[in-house]
């Protein structure tokens, strides 16, 4: 399968090459024919790159999901609705004023890895999302450091918000009851669900996703709306003169502010499943990033101006919603935020296992992971096996760390932390692949090698800004576990190579 594609991307570079050499030669004894010629050619070009490639299926169900529900996918994997109630308080914790300011900037860095992205969509299409994108460009090692990142990028935010997870059904629970219950019971029983979901039927998946995200979304605009409102819709001077921010406090907030918006390429993985796929994932990937974009930036500018008005410190809150809420005159807005934002990070989880399992489904597929992994569901058209291996890798850490006493809250930091080195290094070379791989197709600018060059540069400042300072306590070991996890990536990679060239060695 990988030859014949090969062979296929062969075969089209050289035609475009003898194409584009043929009016060269006019060029020469007539530049006036040549004109016309190269603007035919530049036509035929354009309407060449347009056409759909074909889309291979993997045994996945192909075509059954709309636009909405490819863009839900995308959506559900940022889970936007708990950036709100848990990112936004940590980044005022390090940024104060400009917290609104991080997440303007961390969006304009994300929209411009979203731009890369979507170019590389609007080419090819298949489950392994980013990591396809690298390999079909870069040196076969770099895709393996792109897939097993990814792997590892899904699979960790899958964990992260089942700590989420855990956290807000202990703490409803205390409101309801007065008793919480076991975190690794709840741990284990929504990533239970989630796998069950996820086998069964990926449209099944997106709708309920889709839903899920969009009420709790639309309850958090209610509830910011009415601060505004009561605020009297004036500008906060202390926020728009950034009052008492440092650059270090921006720098550091910035990198916590990016982790908002770790996985809102995910709709890339449904390339088997989404209709007519070289439209509707760029434009998913592009309205994800522009949409939480906006709803992050609102909503931080807005809980620092209704923190402000209560005198309390938003960094230091653990359930900002219902302060908010009372901010605004509907406090029971904050409880249904909370239930919100339990059922939104519910839906994070179904899908990172979602996203995770169609990477791995490739990987398997490209000899990168277990053959066994590759097969998919006769009736269901799902990657049963890959479905169960990244649920339970996703939920054994955070079912150990809950035993050990570790908070929700510190889960969802730690392990979130930990996702954010996968999808930088992931996103980072799939911006430095770009103007190489629009290069092979004739469709390189120099516009196009700006923007791929400013990505990734702020992939790397972020990644530079996650490294140093040193963080202290538990995120400080998590670089070594990321790297001590990619050399292992990159050994099977090695061996499994070793063995299927031997393999053929031997036909």
């Amino acid at each position: 399968m990988q030859s014949s594609a090969a062979l296929m991307l062969v075969n089209e570079w050289a035609m475009d090459r003898n194409a584009i050499a043929r009016p060269a030669c006019h060029a020469y004894c007539w530049p006036q024919i040549f004109l016309g010629i190269q603007e035919k050619e530049r036509s035929r070009m354009e309407r060449t790159a347009s056409k759909p490639a074909q889309v291979t299926a993997y045994g996945l169900r192909s075509g059954v999901l709309s636009p909405m529900e490819t863009l839900a996918q995308s959506v559900s994997t940022m889970a936007p609705t708990t950036t709100p109630v848990a990112t936004i308080p940590l980044v005022c914790a390090l940024a104060g004023n400009g917290t609104w300011l991080a997440y303007v900037l961390a969006t304009c860095a994300v929209l411009l890895v979203a731009w890369c992205v979507a170019r590389y969509a609007g080419y090819s299409a298949s489950p392994g999302s980013l990591y396809s994108y690298v390999s079909m460009t870069l040196p076969p090692w770099l895709g393996a450091v792109a897939a097993w990142s990814l792997l590892l990028a899904y699979v960790a935010t899958g964990s992260s918000v089942i700590g989420g997870f855990y956290h807000y059904a202990n703490l409803l629970l205390r409101d309801a009851t007065g008793h919480g219950t076991s975190a690794a019971m709840l741990a284990v029983i929504v990533t239970a669900i989630s796998i069950a979901i996820a086998w069964r039927d990926v449209k099944i998946s997106a709708r309920l996703m889709l839903w899920i995200e969009a009420l709790s979304v639309t309850l958090i605009l209610i509830l910011v709306t009415l601060v505004l409102v009561w605020h009297g819709l004036h500008l906060d001077a202390s926020q728009l003169h950034l009052a008492g921010m440092t650059g270090g406090g921006l720098r550091l907030g910035l990198v916590l502010a990016l982790f908002s918006f770790v996985g809102f390429e995910s709709a890339t993985t449904l390339g088997s499943e989404a209709r007519n796929p070289m439209k509707t994932i760029p434009r998913a990937v592009i309205q994800s990033a522009i949409l939480s974009g906006a709803i992050f930036i609102v909503c931080a500018y807005a809980e620092v101006l209704g923190f402000r008005i209560v005198g309390q410190d938003l960094g230091a809150s653990q359930a900002p919603m219902r302060v908010l809420a009372g901010v605004g005159g509907a406090p029971i807005l904050g409880l249904l935020i909370d239930i919100g934002a339990l059922v939104s990070l519910f839906a994070g989880t179904l899908a990172c296992i979602t996203a995770a399992a169609r990477v791995l489904l490739l990987m398997s597929h490209h000899g990168l992971a277990h053959r066994s992994l590759r097969k998919t569901h006769v009736k269901h058209e799902t990657p049963g096996k890959a479905i169960l291996v990244t649920g339970v890798a996703a939920v054994a850490p955070v079912a150990i760390l809950a035993l050990r006493g570790a908070s929700g809250l510190d889960v969802y930091g730690w392990l979130g932390s930990l996702a954010t080195y996968g999808f930088i290094v992931t996103y980072a070379l799939v911006s430095f692949a770009l103007p190489k791989y629009l290069s092979q197709r004739g469709a390189v600018t120099v516009g196009t090698r700006i923007v791929a060059g400013l990505a990734c540069a702020a992939m790397v400042l972020a990644l530079v800004g996650n490294l140093y300072p040193v963080p202290e306590g538990p995120y400080g070991k998590l670089p070594y576990i990321y790297i001590g996890y990619l050399v292992a990536g990159l050994a099977w990679f090695v061996v499994s190579a070793r063995s299927r060239k031997a393999a053929l060695a031997k036909i």
